[in-house]
């Protein structure tokens, strides 16, 4: 099915993984996925890495996934670094071989301009050329916090609102607070836009994973630190597990109390965390 039709039908849950490179990951996927098949998933959705063998690996798995019939696939696709002909080519394929859900993202430019190749910068082109090729159904990423890349939250709201305009729902990068997808979907109101904004779920389950986030662009806020401090001081590494499921599931129903269309899982291809966090949300 369609993403935009699964959310206009009700609440979504969604997992996204990342394409093995191999085979050990590959292993590590399969059994990902068979543990979260029975929990019947609206979607799935596979990142796209960047390197051309990257690349054909995830096209290959979300083939893999839509041909198998029992879980919807959504392909990531970044346009950086890419021709047009080349993002045709693409965008062709997967419509030909019936995938009809894309996730269309901007890249990151690489740290030398000279080595620069491509034709598009800009999510927002990419969700252009994917209208003219073919009928998707098209998500865009979202940053509670603004994109790395944005001068200012205003400026930010106003780039976002322009591309959800053209696209059919945005997926959030991982966040920590409610209120921070709370005042982003108040913030594209204000400026006309009102389609569905899932927001993004990661737990922080090891003191480690607190830096971890951080090179990932993720804020956690100070007073997840605590918690998790504190639950290092009074049990270890598994309290700090369970402390940072825990908060995960607060925020994960706090956001549907308050209107959230769905949840989106960042699996790190591994499904027990989300499994335990799905079960306390979705029993």
């Amino acid at each position: 099915m369609r993403v935009d039709e699964l959310l206009a039908n009700g609440t979504t849950r969604s997992f996204e993984f990342f394409p093995p490179k191999s085979d050990e990951e590959a292993a590590v996927l399969a059994t990902t996925l068979r543990d979260l098949e029975p929990l019947k998933p609206s979607f799935v959705s596979v990142t796209y890495r960047g390197p051309t063998d990257s690349r054909q690996r995830t096209f290959d798995l979300v083939n893999e996934i839509q041909s198998e019939g029992q879980l919807t696939a959504m392909a990531h696709l970044i346009c950086v670094g890419h021709t047009e002909a080349e993002l045709r080519d693409i965008l062709t394929n997967y419509q030909r071989n019936g995938v009809e859900n894309l996730m269309a993202l901007g890249g990151d430019l690489p740290d030398d301009p000279g080595a620069f190749r491509g034709e598009f910068l800009y999510a927002e082109q990419l969700v252009s050329l994917a209208r003219e090729v073919g009928d998707f159904s098209i998500g865009i990423a979202a940053h509670p916090l603004g994109h790395p890349r944005s001068p200012n939250i205003e400026g930010d709201r106003h780039y976002l609102a322009q591309k959800l305009s053209l696209a059919d729902f945005a997926v959030t990068q991982f966040f920590f607070e409610a209120h921070q997808w709370i005042a982003l979907v108040n913030d594209l109101a204000d400026l006309g836009v009102d389609k569905p904004v899932l927001p993004g779920i990661m737990p922080v389950t090891t003191l480690s994973g607190i830096a971890n986030m951080a090179r990932m662009g993720g804020i956690v806020p100070t007073a997840l630190i605590a918690r998790l401090e504190e639950a290092d001081r009074k049990g270890g590494k598994q309290a700090v597990r369970r402390a940072g499921i825990d908060a995960a599931t607060e925020m994960g129903q706090e956001l549907l109390d308050q209107g959230a269309p769905g949840l989106h899982f960042y699996t790190l291809n591994r499904s027990t965390a989300t499994r335990e966090i799905y079960s306390q949300i979705f029993p």
